[in-house]
């Protein structure tokens, strides 16, 4: 439901055209859609169900975005934990689909009328809604210090062109950022783009969840940017051993991803990558324990 992409027109400069005629023209261009969604949660039942959260995103998967949401948030541990999930009316005219209603299992607590957990969420930023820092840290149910996934750094620098093959949307916008989950032997299994890309993890995590497979041990996390620490979080959340990124990490990412005991990988860009934690599972049999992080 909903379109990932918009057509607008505009003017297009290019002061390195070879005719003056032709240094600003006007065309159409594809824009990335962006878009609110409400998440309801409660109980099942007549009653309407309170509003928790608006995130910024991309309209597609949002059943998926929203379950995924909920689970990385710590607020469900799994498909189970949800009656149902709908797409549902909202305000607008036409109706735009931006609302999803989740209907909680049997015994499953309703989310805490607490300020510290009334969400708005921007598609730069994932935890922006958060009164204060003890709100942000949530622990995850899933060891994954001791998952045995190994990949060879070789077969590692092959998946960024393999997530970026795999983008429907991005050579028409240019805006959208990418999360992909993988096999340890370099299999996608599933891509969900956004415009924020907490919400393109989320849709991964919530695609998993409604498939029954966390935890996700035995897979790697790949995003199409930086490596922040609420991504960290969410990979932690569905237990994922090793996040990587194209590019940059933060400090409070590498801490979480130590503490966590998973592999942190960043600027996976060609035939270089920087292995910042859990280096063992990074490099060929017989290599896997040298430069140990």
């Amino acid at each position: 439901m909903g379109r990932a992409t918009d057509r607008r027109n505009v003017l297009r400069i290019d002061l390195d055209a070879a005719e003056p005629a032709r240094v600003a023209t006007r065309r159409p261009d594809s824009l990335s859609v962006e878009e609110p969604l409400e998440i309801r949660v409660g109980p099942g039942g007549s009653g309407r169900r309170r509003p928790l959260a608006v995130t910024m995103r991309t309209p597609g998967d949002d059943l998926d975005l929203a379950i995924g949401f909920l689970l990385t948030e710590g607020l469900i541990r799994g498909d189970a934990d949800v009656r149902t999930a709908q797409l549902c009316a909202g305000p607008d005219t036409p109706n735009t689909y931006n609302v999803v209603d989740v209907v909680l299992a049997p015994g499953v607590p309703e989310p805490a009328a607490d300020p510290t957990r009334n969400f708005y969420t921007t598609s730069s930023c994932g935890v922006c809604g958060k009164a204060s820092i003890d709100a942000v840290r949530t622990r995850s149910p899933y060891v994954v210090a001791d998952d045995p996934l190994a990949v060879p750094a070789a077969l590692l620098a092959e998946l960024p062109e393999r997530l970026r093959a795999a983008q429907r949307h991005f050579d028409r916008t240019g805006g959208l950022h990418a999360a992909g989950l993988f096999t340890g032997d370099g299999e996608l299994v599933v891509l969900r783009e956004d415009v924020g890309r907490h919400n393109a993890v989320d849709k991964v995590v919530g695609w998993a969840v409604r498939q029954g497979r966390l935890p996700l041990a035995g897979h790697l996390l790949l995003v199409s940017g930086r490596a922040s620490f609420e991504l960290t979080q969410k990979a932690w959340m569905a237990g994922v051993p090793l996040l990587a990124a194209v590019s940059a990490p933060s400090t409070l990412a590498g801490d979480l991803a130590e503490e966590a005991g998973m592999t942190l990988v960043g600027f996976l860009r060609g035939r270089t990558m920087n292995v910042y934690t859990g280096a063992h599972r990074i490099g060929p049999p017989g290599q896997a324990d040298a430069g140990r992080a």
